[in-house]
């Protein structure tokens, strides 16, 4: 199963957007990685970092990120990018933040694979943004 981490500058942000997901779907494994390590507001590699490993070791259809934007989509791109080469995959998606997650965790919960999944999120709002 494809796993779920929502990257957020601010910690109840996403950990709301994905309590919203996993009502859809509540096996998917997934993670909050939201704020900085103290609790305030920012973005923290190694608590996205840590996120994404720690689903990635529960989901072995891959790891789609899911990040609300600027410095959160770039540090969750440099932790990718750091891992590049690991397994399972883990991906970025290109979507809206709420949405994009409830998306895909139905997605992934229906069994489906992660560029499939990712797909889902990307195109939650009825584009197609290919």
């Amino acid at each position: 199963m494809v796993g779920l981490v929502l990257v957020s500058h601010i910690a109840k942000l996403a950990e709301g957007a994905l309590e919203l997901g996993l009502l859809m779907a509540p096996e998917v494994p997934a993670e909050a990685a939201g704020g900085t390590a103290d609790g305030g507001p920012g973005t923290d590699y190694e608590k996205i970092a840590g996120a994404v490993e720690r689903v990635s070791a529960k989901a072995d259809g891959g790891v789609l990120v899911i990040a609300d934007m600027g410095s959160s989509r770039m540090t969750a791109e440099m932790v990718l990018e750091d891992r590049e080469g690991c397994q399972p995959e883990a991906v970025i998606a290109d979507c809206p933040f709420v949405e994009g997650c409830v998306a895909a965790a139905v997605s992934a919960a229906a069994g489906e694979g992660l560029a499939d999944v990712r797909r889902a999120a990307e195109t939650a709002l009825g584009r197609d943004c290919e």
